[in-house]
Parts: structure tokens; C-alpha cells; sequence
């Protein structure tokens, strides 16, 4: 893919994509890919700020502009994962109850979404465990879903 911006982040790295003043992909990197600074004065450079600032406090709200592509349900499942505040998390079921899916149906728009941390999907979990993360059980997304959790319930 070809990414406007590669970054360092505290958890791996980053691959921005923006076009036409939106973010429309924001993806963890699992291999370790060349670092390709954001331009000033650009939106890859405002989502750094922005991102910084949310390492900072995980309660920051972010701002950048994006634009989600997805089907009707995706694009539903993103709204609700949206409006979960830091430092909670909701089940799959809760969210597949409340648009009338299945949690399976969530988990997979979970794991489609376009701009993790900014639509924050690893704050959405099984019944029993954190569930998968980024369309994988691997360790290396999975590591980042509790990395996430676990800098926003330490300000909690």
C-alpha cells in the first residue's frame, strides 16, 4: 500500500493514508517498514499532533477529519464503536443487540475498520476475553489491543 506517512508509535507502526483533506486508512504495520515523515502543515502532520496528544491523555478527542467506506452494517457498527468512551469497552453482543446483528457480523465490521484507534475497536471485546483485533488472535494485534486498554483504564 502506499502510505501518505509511516510512523513510530508506542505499541509498533503506523501507515496513514489521506486524500482530498481525509484520513481514509490508518493501519498497523506488522513489519517494520521505512519511516516516512508526515509533510508540514499537512492532515498526516494534524493526526500525529492529534495521536500525541492522545498518548498523552487517552481521553483526548480527536478530531481529523476521515471518511469511512464500508457497507450500511460496517458503517453502523463504526457509528456505535464511536461513541464508546475511553476507558470502557462493550461486548460484541451488546453492539450486535442494539443494531439487531450478530456479534460475529460486528466482530468482522471490527475488524474492517478503516481507522482503528480514531473509530476505537479494540474497545469492543468477547464475552469471556479481549476477542480478536485487527482482523487476526495473533499476538502482534492483539498485543496492541492491550496496550490500548490498558493506557486508557490507567487514566480511567
Amino acid at each position: 500500500m502506499d502510505y501518505s506517512a509511516v510512523i513510530d508509535a508506542p505499541f509498533g507502526q503506523l501507515g496513514m493514508v489521506c486524500r482530498d483533506g481525509f484520513l481514509l486508512r490508518l493501519e498497523f504495520l506488522a513489519q517494520r517498514q521505512p519511516l516516512l515523515p508526515p509533510a508540514p502543515g499537512s492532515l498526516e502532520r494534524e493526526l500525529v499532533q492529534q495521536l500525541d496528544a492522545y498518548y498523552a491523555d487517552p481521553r483526548f478527542h480527536f478530531s481529523v477529519p476521515y471518511r469511512l467506506s464500508g457497507s450500511e452494517h460496517q458503517l453502523q457498527v463504526w457509528h456505535a464503536i464511536a461513541q464508546i468512551p475511553s476507558g470502557q469497552t462493550l461486548r460484541y453482543q451488546d453492539i450486535a443487540t442494539a443494531l439487531a446483528s450478530s456479534a460475529r457480523a460486528v466482530g468482522n465490521a471490527c475488524g474492517r475498520n478503516p481507522v482503528p484507534i480514531i473509530v476505537p475497536c479494540h474497545r469492543v471485546v468477547a464475552r469471556n476475553s479481549l476477542g480478536g483485533f485487527n482482523r487476526s488472535l495473533g499476538r502482534e494485534t492483539v498485543d496492541i489491543k492491550q496496550w490500548l486498554l490498558a493506557h486508557e483504564f490507567e487514566f480511567g
